[in-house]
């Protein structure tokens, strides 16, 4: 069993617990949390991790919403998952397996015309091609400047980020970074600048001419970041999309068979097995703090539970509103972290099918290559455009955009024979809804339900006529049973002022919380959002750190 490579000895890790009942909780089984929790287990410390919920996961979860159907409730897709944290924490071992998309994405445009994304460049050439020669032409250079992107942001990934608040450490790290920037050749620091700080409507135009193919690309911009393809900062959501890999491959996605619980479930079991301790039904009211640190938790039943560092994988925005006491920070400090901005435009469905959708633009009910792709109802850079404004005027898109996977083409574990699961991914709905509206209301929800299937049927007819249950999910409900505030996948949304050394907020990057013995593992922390496993990896290490040094003796 492979362990870290910064431990705790046994002896060293009883020593600094003070009678205390526990070395570390962690405080939600999301699969953030079960990853710190595994690797402070290996690392020797007696380790808790409370659940609210009956089960692990967090929005990492599959579950049955109809007889016979099972599918992602919430994160629905994997590419982002770090490769060190499989190889670290045994996964594989664990019972995790990661199958590939037979291709990429699917755009229906119109009734005759649709993009079929492959992977591999001389397919995407072939496919943009029948759009545009000259985008065809440009594909080469565009993948060269993402992937220089993406390897800077993967090698930025594990890194504990600089708090810029003075310090010599902070500013070494801090210039370390810089050279790491100034190596580069010019046109490349002006790409990457463009590629952190402009929209992806400005970054997408500097290279294709066609609406479609801009569109395209522009999809992985506004995918959980409530804004348009013109905003700015939405080049970099475009590249946070584009740093993953599956099976050691680089911007392939894929599907954990028994769907993305089964990452949870590894993760799980693999934190058992490094001797962690995991309960469910067991939600935290509050952060216990003494002596000016945290103490251990409250949980709603009234139940102490003391430890000696407590680690968060709670919402920042969260732990500092409801869970952390009010004078334990001082109040402006307080007011940045509830300040966040969160909200990423997000509705989630999960259907049940009785037959395959059969698109005008590629007719059949057979499963095909497309089936299995994402399938993206967002034709052009306009329409995703209107999308976002439409949720500003008046609460949702008239048109919203909806990525669909059905990955029951590819893992016959989630629907009886014959018949499919399908995950929608809705953007744009405002996380509040206007004039009153309430995502409470049950009527509000379903009607947009209704549009978002309607929406669909308008490219595939036969949709609506097969969709024989669904499972629908408003950001009210994603707040409410996940801890997403305002419904935010990310946990804040993935904009300048709210990354790497400001996320969550200047002057506390490094996972280290204001009140002492406190850590932020989860999505809140540096590097973002996504099913990545890296906040948890990131904080469980410096964790580690601390308790080597007796920080808390």
């Amino acid at each position: 069993m492979s362990t870290p490579t910064t431990s705790v000895s046994p002896s060293a890790a009883s020593s600094v617990r003070g009678g205390a009942a526990y070395d570390a909780i962690v405080l939600g089984g999301g699969h953030n949390g079960l990853v710190t929790g595994a690797y402070l287990a290996a690392a020797g410390l007696d380790t808790l991790i409370l659940e609210k919920n009956d089960r692990i996961g967090g929005a990492a979860l599959t579950e049955e919403f109809a007889p016979g159907f099972r599918n992602s409730v919430a994160a629905y897709t994997v590419s982002l998952l770090n490769v060190k944290v499989i190889i670290d924490l045994e996964l594989e071992t664990f019972g995790l397996e990661i199958v590939e998309r037979p291709a990429a994405n699917f755009w229906p445009v119109d009734h005759r015309r649709g993009l079929l994304m492959p992977y591999g460049y001389e397919g995407r050439r072939a496919a943009i091609a029948e759009f545009s020669e000259r985008d065809a032409g440009q594909l080469a250079d565009y993948d060269r400047v993402i992937e220089h992107g993406a390897l800077v942001v993967r090698d930025l990934l594990l890194r504990t980020p600089p708090n810029l608040k003075g310090g010599v450490m902070s500013m070494l790290r801090g210039l370390e970074l810089g050279r790491d920037l100034i190596r580069m050749p010019l046109p490349d620091q002006r790409r990457l600048v463009d590629l952190f700080t402009t929209s992806a409507a400005d970054f997408l135009g500097g290279f294709f001419e066609s609406d479609v193919v801009k569109g395209a690309f522009a999809f992985d911009s506004i995918v959980g970041a409530y804004a348009a393809p013109s905003t700015p900062g939405t080049a970099y959501v475009l590249l946070h999309h584009a740093f993953g890999e599956t099976n050691g491959k680089s911007g392939v996605w894929g599907h954990a068979i028994g769907g993305m619980g089964a990452i949870s479930d590894a993760l799980g079991r693999a934190a058992r097995a490094r001797g962690a301790t995991i309960r469910t039904s067991a939600a935290v009211a509050g952060v216990l703090v003494e002596g000016g640190k945290a103490a251990g938790v409250v949980l709603e039943s009234g139940e102490e539970i003391r430890a000696k560092i407590v680690a968060s994988n709670v919402a920042p925005k969260l732990l500092f509103s409801k869970l952390v006491p009010e004078g334990a920070v001082e109040p402006e400090l307080r007011r940045h972290f509830t300040g966040m901005k969160t909200g990423s435009g997000t509705f989630r469905m999960n259907v049940a099918l009785g037959e395959l959708p059969d698109f005008t633009c590629r007719p059949g009910t057979s499963k095909q290559e497309h089936h299995g792709s994402g399938i993206v109802i967002g034709p052009t850079l306009d329409y995703l455009e209107r999308a976002y404004l439409d949720a500003r005027m008046t609460g949702w898109s008239k048109e919203p955009v909806v990525e669909m996977l059905i990955p029951s083409t590819i893992d016959a574990t989630l629907a009886p024979e014959g018949k499919h699961v399908a995950s929608l991914f809705v953007q744009h709905v405002a996380p509040k809804l206007p004039d009153g509206g309430s995502w409470a209301d049950p009527k509000e929800k379903e009607a947009f339900a209704d549009l978002v299937i309607d929406t669909v049927t308008k490219h595939a007819p036969n949709f609506k006529g097969s969709v024989l249950a669904r499972q629908v999910l408003s950001p009210l409900d994603l707040e409410q049973r996940f801890g997403l505030p305002d419904g935010d996948i990310f946990h804040g949304q993935l904009t300048l002022d709210q990354l790497y050394s400001a996320r969550p907020v200047l002057g506390h990057a490094d996972y280290r919380m204001p009140v002492p013995a406190l850590y932020l593992c989860g999505s809140g922390g540096h590097p973002g959002g996504g099913v990545t496993g890296v906040p948890g990896h990131n904080a469980a290490r410096e964790i580690i750190r601390d308790f080597k040094k007796r920080r808390w003796k």
